[in-house]
């Protein structure tokens, strides 16, 4: 019957008015949710096939969608490991009761945003419990190949606020003059000798002690312009790790430089790059002492011995004093002496339909069929946007739009009321037609 199609569709109309309703105070309730994607409530008609003449109501259905695609603005904070994603992507999480069971399974979780800070195991942990997650990186801060279409590799972000860091030295830098005067016949000026420090493998300060000792020809010679240089290394209780004999030009234009080094013992001399390597205790260690015809190396010039510049890598032992994550999910350390390490990379993972994934509370997601499989990108490669430190994602919550909205449902729902009401009393006339 006509009038009871009616009132069927008012009570669809009635229900599906309280369904976007639930969106829109769930929207407004999360308003101020960091990382809150707001829930959206779409009405459907519903179509009854009607004789000629005659019309059915069908009524009405809704679906409700999580808009996980649609981001909020970023606000800054003035914690370092507050993250969120700006772009396409999301970062890997996983629950505190799972890292807590400790029984290898950690479920994959996915979040756009996270106020994260180390607990009392050194777990990054938001306060919602979610942990980031992320590829540890090896002790010389690379980062091994991890397989992407998997979460092999992926473990909790576990930090140290008490480890200890230090660089070895693996290359010098030397850059000094030898007086020229002290390979002229009869000279009596002596060796010259320069003392470097440097850091072993495990962070202790060890020296190198260069010898440079002039070969005097005999008089009425000509100059040798040759030097004899050793290497001795204090961590092998000052045995000699390697002797080059060193020859310089006389030549106008090009006096003072190296002509040719020959080694005698240690690795050999590349004229290219003007290097070679010798082996202290802790490995091998490489020295740049200038290429031939060049002035930035080790020279020979005038009457006087002069350590020019001296620089290497390596420092010794520090505490780590702060963390946080690059726009590339690089996790870095910094300690006190100055350098920063990789302890782990954050990867951004992307599905084909993010609004397939299902939405958990704490702003928390998860893979599902609809979403299509996850493909782990680095932070700002491929598809994916990148990550940005010291900021939180705002709720995707528009306050104007949603009241606006709840207006108009207010009055679809009265609407539907009424009619119900209206037909409520036709069917009253329809009864009274018997009196």
């Amino acid at each position: 019957m006509t009038i009871s199609s009616s009132l069927n569709a008012s009570v669809a109309g009635l229900s599906s008015n309280a369904t976007r309703l639930a969106t829109i105070s769930d929207n407004i309730a999360n308003s101020a949710t960091y990382g809150y994607k707001r829930a959206l409530t779409d009405f459907h008609s519903m179509v009854i096939s009607s004789g000629e003449g005659t019309y059915s109501a069908g009524g009405v259905r809704t679906t409700s969608t999580r808009l996980i695609d649609q981001s909020g603005s970023l606000v800054s904070t003035k914690n370092s490991t507050d993250i969120a994603v700006r772009g396409r992507g999301m970062i890997p999480v996983t629950s505190e009761a799972a890292v807590n069971i400790e029984n290898g399974d950690k479920p994959l979780l996915l979040a756009t945003t996270g106020s994260f800070r180390t607990d009392d195991q050194g777990y990054l942990r938001s306060p919602a419990g979610m942990i980031l997650m992320g590829w540890p990186a090896e002790a010389d801060g690379v980062v091994p190949t991890y397989p992407r279409d998997s979460v092999d590799g992926l473990e909790p972000v576990r930090i140290n606020s008490n480890q200890s860091a230090g660089e070895a030295t693996t290359r010098v830098n030397l850059a000094v003059n030898l007086p020229a005067t002290s390979t002229e016949a009869g000279s009596t000026d002596g060796d010259e000798t320069l003392s470097i420090e440097y850091f072993d493998n495990l962070g202790k300060s060890e020296n190198l002690v260069i010898n440079f000792t002039p070969t005097v020809p005999a008089a009425g010679d000509p100059d040798s312009n040759e030097w004899t240089m050793t290497i001795a290394d204090s961590a092998q209780g000052s045995t000699i790790v390697g002797e080059y004999t060193l020859t310089f030009d006389d030549t106008r234009g090009s006096g003072g430089t190296l002509l040719s080094v020959a080694n005698v013992s240690g690795g050999a001399y590349d004229t290219t790059t003007g290097q070679f390597t010798v082996n202290v205790a802790g490995g091998p260690m490489t020295f740049d002492i200038g290429s031939p015809g060049e002035t930035t190396g080790v020279t020979q010039l005038s009457d006087a011995f002069a350590p020019v510049a001296i620089s290497k890598n390596g420092t010794p032992v520090g505490s780590l004093t702060s963390i946080e994550v690059d726009e590339n999910g690089f996790l870095r350390a910094s300690f006190d002496i100055g350098i920063n390490r990789v302890l782990y990379q954050i990867p951004m993972v992307d599905v084909p339909n993010v609004n397939g994934l299902e939405a958990l509370d704490r702003q928390a997601y998860r893979i599902t069929p609809e979403s299509g499989s996850f493909f782990l990108w680095d932070a700002g490669d491929g598809p994916t946007g990148d990550i940005v430190g010291f900021a939180r994602e705002e709720s995707a919550t528009d306050v104007a739009g949603e009241l606006t909205q709840l207006i108009q449902t207010q009055r679809a729902y009265s609407s539907n009321a009424k009619v119900i009401q209206t037909v409520d009393e036709m069917l009253q006339e329809t009864t009274n037609i018997k009196r």
